[in-house]
């Protein structure tokens, strides 16, 4: 449980509660109502620990010690009610007071809904008008987009034009917009909120299970998430902006949220509206509410009760209806790409069908792969040079993309023009055009296979880059393809048996719902989920007929993901970011004990005997972040547990309280309270002398001892204790036999002993993968010397293109310098950083 000091100056500001605090005392006073004399003390202290834990970054909440403390708010809530009736009888004020508390959820999931909503909107707009202004610009009004400034019309019109008559000067202010767009980008993120960039999935889900990220959902970084993410979708990048809408979603929830004492002073409380935040979010990226709901509950939430599932449903309804009340795309569509089919599908189609489940499931394996390569590759080279990897990134794919139709434009635009039926509508750049098939096909392929490649090299760059758009657009673009193909073999054989069930006065392929389809398989081979994209494309059509395909090509791209490793991309970057998360899609079969991973050496506190001044001596040291309390060194009786936030919060308010310095030679005791005795609350430390000067002063920590700590037996299989962590929650589980400590295990103890397992079962030589970097490391220095020396020659010396340190190097977390997640360092959950303003997760 190594970790940072973490310090404890900090201003005395109004405190909010997510205690690791005494259960038992707490639990027993609050029964018997002791302790009634001094509740604001009481309450004052819980919520100056509770405020010291939230600005301890990368920290674990203890689920259950927070739950154990909404309990005793709600009582003290009731004893306090009770109180104010006159003659048994409530006044007004009183039950309005208690209404109120009571649908404070729902007017703050309604805030958040109608927030998430309009932000929503606006990004839409925006990003279209920077996707357009790359190749062109509207005579009437400058603000529009082709889309606004030619309404009505299928293929342009007069009022847009192209900055230039001259092709090669639109390709050249083609690929400026895309670099200046990246670069402004990478450069708001890396100058005010380097958590902006990336998707944010991953860490989401670390958040909600519990894991504490300071900043990563605050003010700022949903500023400038909301900023930089339009222009990095219209530099061109192969990233989307579906991703990263989950991100400033759950921001929006945690910003508006904090306004609220209810959500303030409880986590459990917290993730309730984040989980519902993550579904609005999806909500508002598809025009999907329920597949939001169910995504949610699939992919981002490993709690997920039925309050929290009304939660979720009702804000990304209130999302979804007020972008649909926005329209942004002026057209009632909640996203560009929404399409609608009214012809159905025949049994023979089953077999391309199954085609591109086949790809999406391989499709997600290789992406997932290589882009792990990546993103070591990155951490470990490319780590100072964010800006410059972004805007090199950006001219490149717009240098690549530029002469493809269907890679030059705008990722949902192109989805949106695949999607579609080929009758009754604009037939772009000949897509539909019989005497132009191969040549589409040809270019769709060229086109799946290209964008895959720009996939790989740019999600994880330092800019906010999503996944499941480009997926689905690569899927889309392979799916045409087939569907074209399809339609080509029909035509060339009308009347063969395989085609019996077409009828012969309508088309009987539609290469557009192959393309639907493609997108489908792409999203879950690249994310493994199932159920909610069947929905989220079901809710994109409405079309019911098409949902039996969807499930038919998800299901095969299920069974060919898994055969190469269980979990998506967000997963794997949590294992590859080293972030202690217990993943309950994996089901494990160790056959080993807890004694077999849990930490033997653990430095104990007796009750009696410690001096202060020893104690600060442990305080000091950053790897223990608790301490178990035992009746004496030598047994080892186990009687309580005390965490290092605790101890130290009441050492530093007794040396303030005091104006009289306490010798370190005083004793100290952690005897904890029993059920009999009136432990007083109020003071948080007791001096028995009056001289505390005095090496004879005795120090009462009992209250900030838990004196029912979760513990087990060491014969506990290690499968039911990290359930254990899944379900309930606590940071460290004490060992004991019979009343003996015998050790104790928390959730990194636990993934190790998981990753050891794993490599010793596969074990695997990444020597080869090292040395390719470091020669695509020294080609790269290479390539940019010989770039050097032609702009200084060409220049005649007055441009030099420097080699010096673009940018300082951020925190690394979650490694260290190393190539691949397994052998990065997995977090405690209990560390903390240094430089607050320089926290960046390399490895995103």
């Amino acid at each position: 449980m190594a970790s940072r000091t973490t310090s404890f100056a900090r201003p005395q500001a109004p405190r909010i509660p997510s205690v690791s605090s005494r259960l038992s005392f707490a639990v027993s006073t609050a029964e018997r109502g002791e302790g009634g004399n001094a509740p604001a003390e009481h309450h004052q202290i819980d919520e100056e620990i509770a405020e010291i834990k939230r600005y301890e970054d990368f920290t674990t909440i203890d689920w259950v010690q927070d739950a154990t403390q909404e309990r005793l708010r709600r009582r003290a809530r009731r004893r306090k009610t009770a109180g104010l009736s006159d003659h048994g009888r409530v006044s007004w004020r009183v039950r309005l007071g208690e209404s109120y508390d009571a649908a404070q959820g729902w007017i703050v999931v309604t805030l958040i809904g109608a927030a998430i909503g309009l932000n929503a909107a606006l990004l839409n707009i925006i990003t279209e008008w920077l996707s357009d202004i790359k190749m062109g610009y509207c005579t009437t009004a400058f603000y529009l987009n082709e889309n606004f400034c030619c309404w009505g019309e299928d293929n342009g019109c007069d009022h847009w034009h192209r900055w230039t008559g001259f092709e090669p000067a639109n390709y050249v202010l083609y690929i400026m917009f895309a670099t200046i767009f990246a670069w402004t980008s990478a450069t708001l993120v890396k100058s005010f909120a380097p958590y902006a960039a990336g998707s944010g999935i991953s860490e989401i889900k670390c958040i909600i299970a519990g894991f504490v990220m300071k900043g990563f959902l605050g003010f700022w970084t949903l500023v400038i998430k909301s900023v930089a993410l339009p222009l990095a979708i219209a530099s061109g990048l192969s990233v989307g902006k579906e991703g990263p809408s989950v991100h400033y979603a759950v921001c929006t929830g945690n910003v508006i949220s904090r306004l609220f004492d209810k959500y303030k002073r409880n986590a459990s409380k917290t993730r309730e509206i984040l989980s519902a935040c993550a579904a609005a979010g999806v909500g508002v990226a598809f025009g999907s509410p329920i597949g939001g709901v169910l995504f949610s509950l699939e992919e981002m939430s490993n709690y997920f009760p039925l309050k929290t599932m009304w939660r979720s449903y009702f804000c990304a309804l209130v999302a979804t209806a007020v972008l649909a009340a926005m329209n942004p795309f002026r057209t009632g569509q909640l996203v560009m790409f929404q399409v609608k089919y009214d012809r159905s599908w025949h049994f023979f189609e089953t077999v391309p069908y199954i085609i591109i489940g086949i790809f999406g499931g391989l499709y997600g394996a290789f992406v997932i792969k290589w882009n792990l390569r990546a993103q070591a590759f990155r951490k470990k080279y490319l780590s100072k040079w964010a800006v410059l990897e972004a805007t090199l990134l950006a001219a490149g794919t717009a240098i690549i993309c530029y002469p493809n139709v269907f890679l030059r434009i705008d990722m949902s635009e192109s989805m949106e023009i695949l999607f579609l039926e080929c009758e009754g509508t604009e037939d772009y750049q000949g897509l539909c055009d019989n005497d132009k098939r191969w040549a589409n096909i040809v270019s769709l392929v060229l086109a799946t296979v290209v964008r895959v490649f720009l996939v790989i090299i740019s999600y994880g760059c330092k800019v906010p880059a999503g996944i499941f758009v480009p997926s689905m657009a690569i899927g889309a673009s392979f799916g045409r393809a087939v569907g074209i193909v399809m339609q080509a073999i029909y035509h060339a054989h009308p009347e063969s048996t395989f085609f019996s069930a077409c009828q012969p006065d309508e088309p009987c392929i539609t290469p557009g719902t192959y393309a639907f389809l493609g997108a489908a398989a792409a999203l879950s081979g690249i994310m493994h989920i199932t159920v909610s994209v069947v929905v989220i494309m079901f809710e994109l059509t409405g079309a019911l007929t098409y949902i039996l395909p969807t499930m038919i090509v998800v299901g095969v791209t299920k069974a060919v993901s898994d055969m190469f490793g269980k979990g998506g991309i967000a997963d794997r970057m949590i294992w590859f970011s080293g972030f202690p998360f217990l993943d309950n899609k994996e089901e494990h079969n160790f056959g080993v004990p807890v004694s077999a991973a849990m930490t033997n050496d653990v430095v104990v506190i007796p009750i009696h005997g410690m001096t202060l001044g020893s104690i600060e001596d442990l305080l000091k040291q950053p790897k223990y972040q608790g301490f178990p309390i035992v009746e004496d060194v030598s047994t080892k009786v186990l009687v309580g547990y005390v965490g290092r936030t605790e101890l130290r919060y009441a050492i530093d308010r007794l040396r303030r309280e005091r104006s009289i310095a306490i010798s370190p030679e005083a004793r100290c005791n952690f005897s904890p309270p029993s059920l009999s005795a009136i432990t007083p609350i109020t003071p948080t430390v007791t001096i028995s002398n009056v001289d505390y000067s005095m090496s004879s002063a005795s120090v009462d920590f009992s209250r900030y001892v838990d004196a029912t700590p979760v513990t087990v037996h060491p014969r506990l299989p290690l499968e039911t204790v990290m359930e254990l962590f899944r379900k309930i929650g606590p940071r460290v589980i004490l060992i004991e036999h019979r009343g003996r400590l015998a050790g104790l295990v928390t959730a990194k103890d636990c993934l190790k002993y998981q990753f050891k397992a794993e490599a010793a079962e596969n074990p695997r030589d990444d020597r080869d993968i090292a040395e390719g970097h470091e020669r695509l490391w020294a080609l790269m220095k290479n390539v940019g010397a010989w770039v050097s020396g032609k702009v200084s020659s060409a220049s005649g010396g007055r441009i030099t293109l420097g080699t010096g340190t673009e940018e300082r190097v951020p925190l690394v977390r979650g490694g260290g310098g190393g190539g691949g997640g397994a052998h990065g360092h997995i977090m405690d959950g209990d560390e903390d950083v240094g430089d607050d303003d320089g926290v960046e997760l390399e490895n995103r």
